[in-house]
């Protein structure tokens, strides 16, 4: 049987046209190479005819077998820098898997290396590498042999290729950089048991590798360290490099390590690896640090331009906009459109680069986007689309009407002439001559990209596209194109259901891509280079087991399970994560509390690795926001102390917004409006003052203001700032916040004594709630109405009381402690209200609620509304003839009161 058979071979086995289009080697010999193919010899021994199907020595089970076999794997694939590992790197990496045999493959792998003392040794080293290749004459299908073809049996060709294909001189070099490789790791290669090995490519770099006293103490005298001469490979898989660093006596030493790099697919992966490291947590990658990595390896490797796109990325993370868009035109410059953004067609036959100018257009677009400019953004993305339709570059345009649909619905514009074609057509057959909304652009331009994606089979933009649409149709209500006529549509509401059906589309689309994608050989390095990073942890379990019992059944399943990390490309799961986010946010919208927890608990469990950090900040923001609404603002802030220690609120904008809402929220309830006055400044100075920029933090800063202004009851000036925020949000399109501003002006006339004027208000919030189904809102909508009908007199107690127990059932059972508090005091004044009502006939109706209110308040420390619910107490006690608990309830009164007209110790209110 074939070991690894049917394992692609990556990109070392690529077509040798596609290396580069030379006929050079696939790759550069090195002595790591040598080394692990030294391990592959051990592993897959020259097969013998009529061999018993045993594990070869010194392997005591197929299980030690097989991990060795993985482990290679693992190796020939990992890229978690773009230099080759050190010998004592590899050997800490093997001594994992090498326990049971005490040491026997580290011995035989530096004895080995240490007998290769001349061409003629390292001749007779790749000759018997052959027969592991060859089956024997009479070999069996029960024959243990390593499949040419497989994933080890390609990475053997292409060395035993690259050493046919060296010269005298280069053979003689690798002699001499083998000297250097094993006088780089320490003689007493025999590790302890529980040290741990750390991958890290900044602890690599910092690594003393200088020759060290030991075994390979010969080759001091037998070869010199003289320059490098007639080189047989390119120079970008190798580049010899001195790396400085200070001994134990702080003395000056150079390094004779030779920094080899590795493949290029290696070197591909690499970028990409730390493409998605910048995407997850981009504060925890040092910006000057990572440049000096980056320049060094464009150093070793100038043919390769994507550096210069990750310096791109880094500079763009650190919010530097002078050195970020230098190096995307540097980028861009000097690849001359060789090295595309965007996975090629999967049919063969279409196999089309990517031009460069459309992807330099995207790439530009999302850099004004990002600092902030969505007109030159737009300028970019229209000129991007021109260019991809003149091109025929289907799969940039699908991606740049992605990016334009992500633009409009992230940020707010109010004219976007020339997005799509002319202001007032959307193709040869509808021409209305009336511009068309902002939403109804977004919407076609959501439909186009989805179709586009659909197409061109690209999973991941059809993803995202059904993503888009969700939320387009849980934010806007959808209008007809044609708004008279007979095939003008009357539906003027959302649809849950259509959001429902675009989230289950989405993640059916990554369901089918990983059916028909993830069977095949595409991962890029990632996975094995996790795999490696978990050897030791796995083996500390192995090891274990293995302790119990001198035979090793379970010793494979326990590595499966204990080392190998999620084999799901980290897109996809971003993608799918980010499907149970959206999920999240909708049932924020339509008013269950249970369901927003469990698919941000969801999120945050299960896709916590591959979400960014700003995305995962957001899953504990919606968490600690259910927290406060449910527990209260002292297990908000423990949470929230346990979230800034992962996501530092210097770092993470979320983080930040959501501490000054629950501050600010607290003191307004205190009382101290001198600090929600100071919260509400640093909300403005958050605000961006650039136009059509962080709308969503702007409509925030205006309702918070809006709200102290309240609180401290100005009630002109907020009505002021609330119509203003009105007005904005109308310009905007914003739909859905135009109905809390709706019910905040109803607040403001409720408080300032002018109910007549409030009712427009409230009933127009819960008409826009009935369209947009914001169940809990709604509720809210309709107990203001009932407050306001209240507040026109008696005679419409009973009609109040009606409009309360509508929206009673919802509130009690989704709505936080402020929500349900107020509710229960309505119901209470609407008793109290009614002339028929007899308070000592029934006074659990009135008491009961008032109870269970002042409950919820005092974890709130929500004096106005406490003060309000102790007096309504006090009332019906009255009623009853209950003196001492009328005079405890006025007591508890007049307390709050006092406490909210002469508030102290504000300071109180920033602290947490």
């Amino acid at each position: 049987m074939s070991l690894f058979a049917g394992v692609g071979g990556g990109g070392a086995g690529a077509d040798p046209a596609s290396a580069g289009g030379t006929g050079r080697a696939l790759l550069e010999l090195t002595p790591h190479k040598v080394a692990v193919c030294h391990l592959v010899q051990v592993f897959a021994p020259p097969a013998q005819a009529g061999g018993d199907v045993v594990p070869p020595f010194p392997f005591e089970s197929v299980a030690h077998h097989n991990r060795l076999g993985l482990f290679l794997f693992t190796l020939t694939r990992s890229c978690d820098d773009f230099r080759e590992p050190s010998l004592e790197e590899l050997l800490r990496q093997l001594k994992a898997v090498d326990d049971l045999t005490n040491g026997w493959l580290c011995g035989q792998l530096t004895s080995t290396l240490s007998e290769l003392n001349s061409p003629d040794d390292l001749f007779n080293f790749f000759d018997k590498l052959r027969g592991v290749l060859t089956a024997p004459e009479g070999a069996s299908a029960e024959d243990i042999f390593l499949d040419p073809n497989s994933q080890l049996g390609v990475f053997l060709r292409c060395c035993i290729l690259a050493f046919n294909s060296m010269t005298f001189e280069g053979v003689c070099h690798l002699l001499a950089d083998l000297v250097m490789y094993c006088n780089s790791a320490d003689a007493s290669y025999d590790l302890a048991e529980d040290e741990d090995f750390d991958s890290d490519m900044s602890n690599l770099m910092d690594a003393d590798v200088g020759p060290q006293a030991g075994i390979f103490e010969k080759y001091h005298q037998g070869y010199a360290s003289e320059s490098h001469m007639g080189e047989s490979s390119s120079a970008l898989n190798r580049a010899p490099v001195s790396l400085h660093d200070f001994d134990e006596d702080n003395t000056f030493k150079v390094h004779d390590n030779p920094a080899c790099l590795r493949s290029r697919w290696q070197l591909e992966a690499y970028l990409n690896q730390q493409a998605d490291i910048l995407e997850k947590d981009p504060s925890s990658v040092p910006l000057n640090s990572f440049n000096a990595t980056m320049t060094q390896l464009q150093t070793l490797a100038p043919e390769l331009h994507r550096v210069q796109f990750l310096q791109y990325l880094n500079a763009l993370s650190h919010d530097d906009y002078v050195a970020s868009l230098d190096n995307l035109h540097r980028y861009f410059d000097y690849s001359a459109g060789m090295q595309g953004l965007f996975a090629r067609s999967v049919s063969p036959a279409q196999d089309i680069v990517v031009g460069k100018y459309e992807s330099a257009l995207l790439c530009l677009g999302n850099l004004h986007c990002y600092f902030g400019h969505p007109k030159k953004a737009l300028e970019a993305f229209a000129e991007a689309v021109r260019v991809s339709q003149m091109n025929n570059d289907d799969s940039c345009l699908a991606y740049v009407l992605g990016a334009i649909s992500n633009l409009l619905s992230k940020i707010g514009m109010s004219d976007t002439v020339g997005i799509i074609s002319s202001p007032y057509s959307l193709g040869s057959n509808i021409g209305l001559g009336t511009p068309l909304s902002i939403q109804q652009q977004l919407l076609v331009l959501l439909k186009r990209s989805l179709k586009r994606a659909d197409v061109l089979k690209l999973p991941s933009l059809l993803s995202f596209d059904h993503l888009s649409l969700a939320k387009f149709d849980l934010k806007h209500v959808q209008r007809s194109l044609v708004s008279f006529g007979p095939n003008a549509s009357t539906k003027l509401r959302t649809c849950p259901a259509d959001v429902c059906k675009n989230l289950r589309l989405s993640s059916r689309v990554l369901t089918d891509f990983g059916t028909d994608v993830l069977s095949t050989s595409n991962e890029n390095g990632s996975f094995s280079t996790s795999w490696l990073r978990n050897l030791s942890t796995a083996s500390d379990s192995w090891r274990i087991n293995s302790m119990k019992s001198t035979k090793l059944h379970n010793d494979f399943d326990s590595f499966h399970y204990h080392a190998q990390p999620s084999p799901v490309p980290a897109p996809v799961l971003q993608l799918a994560g980010s499907s149970y986010l959206l999920r999240a946010t909708a049932w924020e919208h339509y008013g269950s509390a249970p369901m927003v927890r469990m698919n941000a608990l969801v999120y945050a469990t299960c896709f916590a690795d591959a979400a960014s950090s700003s995305e995962l900040s957001l899953a504990y923001v919606k968490l600690i926001q259910q927290l406060a609404m449910f527990k209260g603002y002292s297990a908000a802030f423990c949470a929230l102390k346990l979230a800034e220690k992962k996501f530092p609120s210097s770092t993470s904008l979320h983080i930040q917004l959501l501490k000054m809402q629950i501050l600010h929220e607290r003191a307004l309830h205190r009382g101290h409006l001198k600090v929600a006055q100071q919260i509400c400044d640093e909300f403005g100075v958050l605000s961006s003052s650039v136009s059509g920029v962080d709308i969503e933090l702007k409509t925030e800063a205006s309702i918070r203001r809006a709200r102290t202004l309240l609180a401290a009851k100005q009630f002109s000036q907020a009505a002021a700032v609330a119509n203003s925020l009105f007005s904005t949000c109308y310009k905007y399109n914003m739909q859905v916040e135009n109905t809390s501003v709706l019910l905040l002006l109803a607040e403001i006339h409720k408080k300032s004594d002018n109910a007549v004027l409030g009712l427009p208000y409230a009933l127009a919030s819960q008409s826009f709630c009935k369209s947009f189904n914001l169940d809990l809102l709604e509720a809210s909508a309709t107990l203001t109405l009932a407050e306001l009908w209240l507040a026109l007199g008696s005679s419409h107690a009973k009609r109040a009381l009606s409009l309360v127990n509508q929206s009673l059932a919802m509130i009690l059972g989704h709505g936080g402690l402020e929500l349900r508090a107020r509710a229960h005091i309505v119901l209470a004044k609407c008793h109290l209200s009614d002339p028929k009502f007899s308070v000592p006939e029934d006074p659990e109706a009135v008491l009961d609620p008032l109870n269970q209110a002042t409950q919820d308040l005092q974890v709130l420390e929500y004096h106005e509304m406490a003060a309000e619910a102790y007096y309504l107490k006090a009332m019906a006690y009255n009623h009853l003839g209950k003196l001492d608990d009328r005079e405890e309830a006025a007591a508890l009164f007049k307390e709050h009161i006092t406490a909210l007209e002469n508030p102290r110790n504000e300071e109180d209110s920033l602290a947490y």
